[in-house]
């Protein structure tokens, strides 16, 4: 026996070793990239033979573990679905070894009407690029930028070229996430000439590589699936555990203990909500003026409305009386340290940042942009933005609410914008008068007139916005929108209700230990489920009027996969609440606190929650199945955090808690991976390439392989015990912390748009 096990525990050890080295090498690697760039990053580690040796060697002593448990096992339907995983991440592995050595990448450049077969190879580990042909031509037909109509926020890139082999010709065409495919070479819209007039591809080449790599993610997904679905496996002998079925909580927690008015001149309301009914084309898109005026009143002063006034009368005031605003204490000054250093109140005028002609921040400003970005300098810069949007106001530059639609090509004019030669003398007369003759009706008081010029307004808009006008839902359901800040609403609501059901939880248990039952518990318990699930429907209305305005799924940004976050752990609660009914007051509670969590991230300053079209690259059909795959892991694993927190804090929870955990822990697992591997996917159809070591796919992947340890309970029995499994998923969640803030923060890739 002894003889036998200790070249395992050797092995073993030598796994763990090696698992922990590849761990902290690819953490070191993030930040060393951030350091000296991708390039140089990627010749030291990423490509390097000693990495490469790593995961090899990971490979090679994993399998013999792997073979010598199963000689020692009976072969059961558990050890088939177990071996069938671990195989499947070895084929994955072969295959980005097969990619690394024997594939080519690289670009080329298409412009003119000269065929072309040259293009610079960037290889798959090499330092530099070389100069490689094709085996046929291409030559550029002609590139296309696509606009969202209305306005010059790209659609689309779509390439129109010709493949010339022998005497044979193709025309072919590739566009952001539609490649196109031939002898074996996969070509994809990479970049493009300023001027149009030319059009970069990338090119890859790897006949074997990624086939391999495909099916190993085909035997991944299928042996996870297996894994949750097996009768025998451990995910459903943990559903039929007694601590987590009805009615034995209590027996399992007897023992816990208890744990102004405004100034300035503005039009009256209804007037500013008629104007602010008119379209204008802003961010990139078209929309209500209602919409700029609340971005505009919530980034200069912190808040939708300013005293009584709203926020289209807080825009229509700064427009029209100019200098009576700039006296206004209307400007947020968040940051303590720079109020105390220009003795700042938290709310000042405008004026107090210019002496005469002099602007007393000019001079910290251009310090930011030589490179002093420190929390004050950027203090500094956030002022001057704000400012920025103020004096912009005076310029009427933002006001693009003027359509004008020539050869099928609509584009939004502001009044003090040069006009095309096409506009007439009479309407060019309008453009520049309309906004100021209602402004000049609205200060004598006429307001009847006033409504009469902006609906002339609206109906010139419906006259020639052409096909850039919203449809008449997506208006309905932005104004929907625009009039309750749900989200804002709903973070203070889940916070207030999870701490309240938080100390239900607790009496309930300190009167059982008294000898009292609380009475309602169970009515209570009810009665806190059915408002989790109407803040659950309150942000799926939320999250179905973002997609409708922008008619696509909302998961494009920080704030919109924050929301998403907050969503999945309230419908995940509420599913396991059902299910687990004696759990039902606890898993509420968690609930609401993290969605709670979740919600407030998303309503600090941080994430923008202004609503934009999505970049061309993100208009895929494999997006909303990637985000929401990988949200729902990231969801649940944070309910494991939660859990294990709340353990640590009250050590009678810990063994039930503990039982939860590793319920949460397998469907996460699970999700996480096929989300990382979907994105993979993605990557390859969008960029030729489903690997590159982006530091969010990176930190992604050390998320994983932290959390995959603790599936392993049986190689590491010290993870049986509760407190050190808490601690472990404690320590667990900081990766996946890094992975979805701190990379978005503090490193930069493909992925900073997330």
């Amino acid at each position: 026996m002894t003889t036998n096990s200790s070249p395992s525990r050797s092995l073993l050890r030598g796994i763990g070793v090696l698992y922990i080295l590849l761990i902290v090498t690819m953490a070191v690697a993030t930040i060393v990239e951030h350091a000296i760039g991708s390039e140089a990053t990627h010749s030291m580690i990423y490509g390097s033979w000693w990495f490469v040796g790593l995961w090899a060697m990971l490979v090679a002593t994993g399998t013999t573990w792997l073979l010598r448990q199963l000689r020692r096992r009976p072969v059961s339907f558990n050890t088939i679905i177990t071996f069938l995983i671990h195989l499947s991440l070895v084929v994955i592995l072969v295959g980005a070894f097969i990619t690394h050595v024997g594939s080519q990448q690289g670009i080329i450049h298409l412009r003119g009407d000269q065929p072309t077969n040259l293009f610079d190879n960037m290889g798959s580990g090499d330092a530099g690029m070389t100069r490689q042909q094709l085996p046929f031509y291409l030559k550029l037909d002609r590139f296309n930028v696509s606009y969202h109509a209305g306005t010059d926020t790209p659609e689309d890139y779509e390439t129109y070229f010709s493949i010339i082999d022998g005497h044979q010709t193709l025309h072919a065409s590739v566009s952001m996430n539609r490649i196109f495919s031939y002898r074996h070479y996969r070509l994809y819209q990479a970049s493009y000439d300023t001027d149009n007039q030319g059009s970069y591809l990338s090119v890859n080449y790897d006949p074997w590589g990624i086939g391999i790599t495909y099916t190993g993610y085909g035997m991944l997904f299928m042996s996870l699936i297996l894994l949750l679905v097996n009768p025998r496996g451990n995910f459903r002998r943990l559903l039929r555990h007694p601590l987590l079925q009805k009615g034995m909580l209590l027996a399992a927690l007897l023992l816990l203990p208890l744990w102004a008015r405004a100034t300035a001149p503005a039009p009256d309301r209804q007037t500013a909500e008629q104007f602010g009914q008119l379209l204008i084309h802003y961010n990139g898109r078209i929309c209500p003026v209602q919409t700029f005026a609340l971005d505009f009143t919530q980034k200069v002063y912190g808040s939708r409305r300013y005293h009584r006034l709203t926020a289209e009368q807080v825009l229509m005031g700064w427009l029209m009386y100019p200098d009576e605003w700039k006296q206004e204490p209307f400007i947020y000054v968040k940051n303590k340290k720079m109020r105390r250093r220009l003795s700042l109140e938290a709310y000042v005028p405008m004026s107090r940042f210019f002496v005469g002609q002099d602007y007393t921040l000019g001079p910290l400003v251009a310090e930011y942009a030589q490179g002093h970005h420190d929390a004050l300098h950027k203090a500094y810069a956030d002022i001057d933005s704000k400012l920025e949007i103020i004096l912009s106001l005076r310029t009427g530059k933002p006001l693009g609410i003027f359509p004008y639609t020539a050869h099928g090509i609509t584009i939004w004019y502001a009044p003090t914008d040069s006009l095309p030669a096409g506009i007439g003398a009479n309407e060019g007369l309008f453009i520049h008068n309309a906004v100021q003759l209602v402004f000049q009706q609205i200060a004598l008081g006429d307001t009847a007139t006033a409504h009469v010029m902006i609906g002339q307004l609206r109906s010139y808009q419906q006259k020639n916005g052409g096909q850039s006008l919203p449809t008449q839902m997506q208006l309905r359901a932005e104004r929907l929108y625009n009039a309750v800040p749900i989200p804002s609403l709903l973070f203070m609501f889940n916070l207030l209700a999870g701490f309240v059901a938080m100390g239900l939880v607790l009496r309930s248990f300190r009167q059982a230990h008294l000898g009292r039952p609380f009475r309602h518990l169970r009515l209570l318990a009810m009665v806190c489920q059915v408002l989790l699930a109407l803040s659950w429907l309150a942000l799926s209305l939320t999250l179905t009027l973002r997609g409708i305005v922008t008619a696509t799924v909302p998961m494009t940004n920080g704030y919109d996969t924050m929301l998403l976050m907050g969503w999945m752990v309230m419908l995940v609660m509420l599913l396991c609440s059902w299910h687990f009914r004696g759990l039902r007051l606890l898993l509420v509670s968690f609930g609401f606190l993290l969605s709670g969590f979740f919600l407030l991230v998303a309503h600090l300053n941080v994430m923008d929650p202004a609503i934009g079209y999505a970049m061309p690259v993100l208009n895929s059909p494999l997006l909303s199945i990637h985000v929401s795959i990988i949200m729902i892991g990231f969801s649940l694993l944070a309910l494991t955090f939660i859990c294990s927190l709340t353990a640590l804090i009250e050590h009678s929870l810990e063994e039930v808690l503990q039982l939860l955990s590793r319920l949460l822990l397998y469907p996460a697992v699970t999700t996480l991976t096929m989300g990382i591997f979907i994105g993979a996917v993605w990557a390859n159809v969008s960029w030729g390439n489903y690997w590159t070591w982006d530091p969010k796919e990176t930190w992604a992947l050390i998320s994983l392989m932290v959390y995959a340890i603790a599936l392993h309970v049986q190689s590491l029995p010290a993870l049986n015990k509760p407190r050190r499994w808490h601690w472990f998923m404690v320590m667990a969640f900081l990766t996946l912390v890094m992975a979805y803030f701190g990379v978005n923060y503090f490193l930069e890739g493909m992925h900073s748009y997330a």
